[in-house]
Formats: C-alpha cells, sequence, structure tokens
C-alpha cells in the first residue's frame, strides 16, 4: 500500500488571489495548522518583493516542522539563488517550476514556441536540480496538451533532474474517468515516469476534483494538490477521509491527521473568511475612504504631505510640490479633501512618465455561465504585444492579461472606484495603488466603462513602476 503525498496550496492560491488578504502574523499561523494537519507539502507563492518575500519564506521555513516547503522559481531561473537561499531553514525544500504545456498557453500567454518552452524547462530544472534534488516540475493546462508534445516535455524534464512531475487539468473539463484514462495514457507515452512521484492538480470546475484525484490515485499517482479551504482544487479534508475509509480499494494512504481535520479544518476557514473579508476584491471592489483624513485649502504643504505618507507614499521634492500644487487647485474648489481625492491627486500629479507600455485595445468576455477571460493588446516601444488570461472577474482577467504582457506580477496594494458624475452615463474614477520596490505607484483612470477605467489606471501605474526600475 502506497503513501500518497498531499500537497497543500492553500496559502500559495491566497497570494495569488486579490480577494484575500491576509497579515504577516496570520501566514505563520496557517503554516503551522497546516503542518500540524500533516500536510506532505506546503506550497507558498514565489518571490516577486525580494525582501518582504524572503522573509515570509524564511520565517515559515523556520516554523514548519514536518512538511515540506515548496516555493516556484522564475522560469528563467534568474531568482533560484534567492529562493533557495530563504529556504535555507526548511526541514525539507522543494524548488517548483511551473509551465504551460498547452499550444493556446504557450504562444498567447507566454509567447513562446513550443520547443522554445521546452528548452526553458529544462535548462530551469537543471538550475534547480543543482541545489536541490526535491524538484518539481509542474506542467499548466497538461489536460489540453498534445500527448506526444506532453509525454515529450515530461520525459526532459525527469532527465534534466524533476523528481515530482506533476500534470494539471486547469480547465477541469475532465470527468473521473476521463482523467483516470488520461493518467494511464500518459504512463505509457512518457516510461520515465515510473522513476519518479506523478503528482496532479485537479480543477473543480464541475465539482469533480476529488473524484478525479482519487481516480489519478488508483492510476498510480502518487501525489495530489489540494486546499484546506474551497479554492477550486480538490479538498484536503475530503481526499484525507476517502483515502482512510477506503484505503483497501485505493491501495492507498496519506499523512494527514483525520483525527484533527474537522478542527483545524475548521481554525483554516475561520481564518480564509476573515481574510476574505479583509481583502480588495478586484472584481469590483469599493474602496473606503481613511475618515482620519480631512484636509483643506489652509493646510500647510508639511500637513497635506503627511497624509500623503499615511497612505503609503513616498515622494520626491519634486513630486511632492506637484502633489501640492494639484492639491490647492482641488482644495480652493472644495470645502474639504478627503483620502480618496487625496489618493486621484497623487495618482494624476506625482511621476509623470514617457510611457513605456501603452494601451492599443481591449476585449473582456464574462457572464454567469462562463469564465471572465481578457484579451488585452498594449504598444511596447513602437511594437503590439498581446495576453489571454481567465480571471475571476473582468477585471481580474483584464489585470491577469497585462500582467502576462509585463511578465511580471505586482501586488495590487488598493483598489478604488468612484462617480464623478451622476446618470447612466456616469463616468467612473478608479484609482489603482501598486506594491513594487518596497513602495507604492498609483495610477488613475476615468471613464464610463469601468473596466476601462481600471485598465487605464493598471498601465499608468505599471508604467511609473517601470520607469524608476529602468532608471
Amino acid at each position: 500500500m502506497k503513501n500518497v503525498r498531499v500537497s497543500d496550496v492553500t496559502m500559495k492560491q491566497f497570494a495569488r488571489s486579490k480577494a484575500f488578504s491576509l497579515s504577516f502574523k496570520e501566514k505563520l499561523e496557517m503554516a503551522k495548522l497546516l503542518d500540524r494537519l500533516g500536510a506532505s507539502v506546503i506550497e507558498m507563492e514565489g518571490i516577486e518583493r525580494p525582501k518582504a518575500d524572503s522573509l515570509l519564506i524564511k520565517s515559515i521555513a523556520s516554523i514548519v516542522k514536518n512538511s515540506a516547503l515548496a516555493v516556484p522559481v522564475a522560469l528563467d531561473g534568474e531568482n533560484i539563488e534567492l529562493t533557495w537561499a530563504s529556504l535555507a531553514e526548511a526541514k525539507d525544500a522543494r524548488l517548483q517550476v511551473e509551465a504551460s504545456v498547452s499550444p493556446a498557453q504557450i504562444e498567447y500567454i507566454y509567447g513562446k514556441k513550443a520547443n522554445t518552452m521546452a528548452e526553458s524547462i529544462v535548462a530551469t530544472i537543471t538550475a534547480c536540480a543543482a541545489k536541490t534534488k526535491n524538484v518539481e516540475f509542474v506542467a499548466i493546462d497538461a489536460g489540453r496538451s498534445d500527448m506526444e508534445y506532453l509525454a515529450d516535455v515530461v520525459t526532459k524534464a525527469i532527465a534534466a533532474g524533476a523528481t515530482t512531475v506533476t500534470v494539471c487539468d486547469t480547465a477541469g473539463k475532465m470527468l473521473p474517468a476521463e482523467f483516470a484514462q488520461f493518467i494511464k495514457d500518459l504512463y505509457v507515452a512518457a516510461p520515465a515516469l515510473n522513476d519518479v512521484t506523478l503528482g496532479v492538480s485537479c480543477s473543480d470546475e464541475l465539482a469533480m476534483a476529488d473524484a478525479c484525484a482519487i481516480a489519478s490515485i488508483m492510476e498510480g499517482a502518487g501525489e495530489v494538490k489540494t486546499a484546506a479551504y474551497a479554492l477550486n482544487v480538490a479538498s484536503t479534508d475530503k481526499i484525507a477521509k476517502i483515502l482512510a475509509t477506503k484505503q483497501d480499494t485505493c491501495q492507498a494512504t496519506c499523512s494527514v491527521r483525520v483525527t484533527e481535520i474537522d478542527r483545524i479544518s475548521a481554525q483554516i476557514a475561520r481564518m480564509c473568511e476573515a481574510g476574505e473579508a479583509k481583502g480588495q476584491s478586484v472584481a469590483g471592489a469599493m474602496a473606503s475612504a481613511d475618515e482620519s483624513i480631512v484636509l483643506t485649502a489652509h493646510d500647510s504643504m508639511e500637513d497635506v504631505m503627511a497624509c500623503v505618507a499615511k497612505l503609503g507614499y513616498d515622494l520626491s521634492a519634486e513630486d511632492a510640490a506637484q502633489v501640492y500644487e494639484a492639491f490647492l487647485r482641488i482644495a480652493s474648489k472644495k470645502e474639504k479633501v478627503g483620502s480618496l481625492e487625496l489618493d486621484a491627486i497623487v495618482a494624476s500629479a506625482a511621476l509623470q512618465v514617457p510611457p513605456t507600455y501603452e494601451l492599443d485595445s481591449y476585449v473582456i468576455n464574462c457572464g454567469n455561465t462562463i469564465s471572465a477571460s481578457g484579451y488585452v493588446k498594449m504598444i511596447k516601444n513602437g511594437h503590439p504585444v498581446e495576453a489571454v488570461a481567465l480571471g475571476d472577474g473582468p477585471i481580474d482577467a483584464a489585470f491577469y492579461a497585462i500582467e502576462q504582457i509585463v511578465g511580471h506580477h505586482y501586488d495590487l496594494d488598493s483598489f478604488q472606484v468612484q462617480a464623478v458624475t451622476e446618470g447612466q452615463e456616469a463616468m467612473g474614477e478608479t484609482v489603482i495603488k501598486l506594491a513594487a520596490n518596497d513602495k507604492i505607484y498609483s495610477g488613475r483612470g476615468i471613464s464610463t466603462d469601468i473596466v476601462g477605467a481600471s485598465i487605464h489606471a493598471y498601465v499608468n501605474a505599471l508604467n511609473k513602476v517601470v520607469y524608476e526600475e529602468q532608471n
């Protein structure tokens, strides 16, 4: 009877979602709970902000006593050294190499050709394998990949040093019998899989992630990605209970402590629900004003800059002068200026830079029966660049598409929407604050289309980040 590794992705999914917000302390507490629960692997998001993310990984590595800690690296391998250094204190550290293997995502999201993607995967895995034997290759959207190409990439990944290979049914369109046959066919097409651990990740799009995961285990899968909170993947709770109840049928067990699972899952659920309530939901969230900020035309530059700093900005002397001048123009026409107005003033007046990216066009598809998708086309240095992405809503999808174009994820510090005119054709103003390089950059967009206003605001803030990084 084999022991199936349960790799919990709750923390990673939380970090990637704009709908949740957990404090540093809460992230540490969640890691402790997952470790106590008996998860074989605890997965975290990769390093985007070197100082903050590296500190979090180091802190969690020092407190996790039993579980392995898995962190993805950039496909170009540029942050392998920093990631590995952050995992130095982990009892068992794993480096993950995540890459899509489906034609659509390879071309439109990663902007690569199939052979180039395979070369990037092999190069990155080879670099990771030089650090540790615990290297995982995660084949995103494997369910929609050509079997011959998938088998070739998997075989090359194993040869390069991957000791765990995870295939993802990202679309979540397979029934349990179909996924079981997919796993069986993959073992035949890539015999090298018999020498490593095959992992699976099943989307819960059809509410069958648990059934698909169990079906794959019965066909030889040795690891399954789950979440202790409902996050569109297989459930840690249900997988553990199924294996405990039907271990003779499945010929498999796992290390999750079923006797403690209800209590610990309830604790994690309360933490997640609180994080969801705190989160700034990108899909149409309205930011509340900081009522402690109330300024008038009689306030000095020092008073205004103190409030600007309270909002998280660190302005140069030149930007501070421009913001104060813009503030006086607005304050002369209003009885008072609050935090939302001040945010908009900073976004429009501070750090005005030549645009690296210019928005050309966008197409958003969404509805109550389909996942929201966003197509965004921008111009960079005179050349068109475009991407397609899925999201939790139209704005979320558009932002993910922009991130695919830029090739980088920036933390969304704040997302504000307010009407600036009245009526059915009211103009909406969006102010977005991105966190990058330990600073806050804001962008502003105005349109009758709130999605368009949000995209313009994001691109405006993005250009400020890129300009400072390049200069």
